[in-house]
């Protein structure tokens, strides 16, 4: 906040459109109401193409965001970082503040909380040539807030695709599994930081802890259960199952069964 010096900062595993868009959210819930304006770099989650005439053609995830949130948009001139001073001088700040030493965290959420903490203790503090601390002078910032509006911003990065025939959706190289009855239909991945939703006409069909790793595959058993009546000998062999750790009395049963019944315990 150029005013009062106030700063919001947080940690991300990558830069992508998903935490482009939650960045703005939590800013704006930690701040308490929306920038009239807001001066931004170059980056390609916002912008798709400098025109001849210096304007800027808007990703659409951008556009959503700033038709939701009704703020002006400023940029930068390309590779001329004094246009936004007070920016680079907060990141500057930060890097030798919050990141020296390197912080230690179990992982983002801490990591942020530490951030977090380290924002808020820095705005009791009185810059050079200022009589009040960054907190007091943050009353006028906010003062000229828009308000929030009543619903926050769904913060994802939307993809539409469709699902394989073996019950996956590809999303960032990794694939995420969704009941079998969904095979081969069009569906609409919504990525966020920390999760993925699958979703088919309005509803979430699946939902997924978000995966950072490359060409990954992340199951959820209970999508193959209906393939799994019809294969029993799946149970032993199929991808989908082989990390599904369950209570060891599921073994005890299954042993009774198969005991009991030969071939047909393990269907049981």
């Amino acid at each position: 906040m150029p005013h009062s010096d106030g700063c919001f900062v947080k940690a991300y595993p990558t830069e992508d459109t998903e935490s482009f868009l939650d960045g703005h959210v939590t800013a704006f819930a930690f701040l308490g109401g929306v920038p009239q304006s807001i001066l931004y770099d170059n980056t390609r989650i916002a912008v798709a193409k400098i025109l001849g005439d210096g304007k800027r053609k808007r990703t659409r995830a951008f556009s959503e965001l700033q038709s939701h949130y009704l703020f002006e948009d400023k940029f930068g001139r390309p590779g001329t970082g004094n246009d936004k001073g007070n920016v680079e001088g907060l990141v500057g700040y930060s890097r030798r503040h919050f990141m020296v030493p390197r912080p230690v965290a179990d992982g983002f959420d801490a990591l942020n909380a530490k951030l977090l903490d380290g924002c808020i203790k820095r705005s009791q503090a009185k810059l050079r040539g200022q009589a009040e601390t960054i907190a007091e002078r943050m009353k006028r910032d906010t003062a000229a807030l828009m308000a929030l509006p009543p619903v926050a911003f769904d913060a994802c990065h939307k993809v539409c695709t469709r699902v394989s025939s073996l019950s996956l959706v590809r999303y960032r190289t990794n694939d995420y599994s969704v009941p079998t009855q969904y095979g081969h239909r069009e569906v609409l991945v919504k990525g966020y930081v920390d999760r993925v939703d699958i979703c088919l006409n309005g509803e979430t069909i699946a939902r997924h802890a978000r995966s950072y790793g490359r060409e990954e595959f992340i199951y959820d058993p209970l999508h193959y259960l209906a393939l799994l009546e019809q294969k029993p000998r799946s149970l032993d062999q199929a991808a989908p199952l082989q990390d599904w750790v369950l209570p060891e009395v599921f073994d005890r049963l299954r042993r009774m069964l198969e005991t009991r019944m030969e071939r047909r315990g393990r269907k049981e």
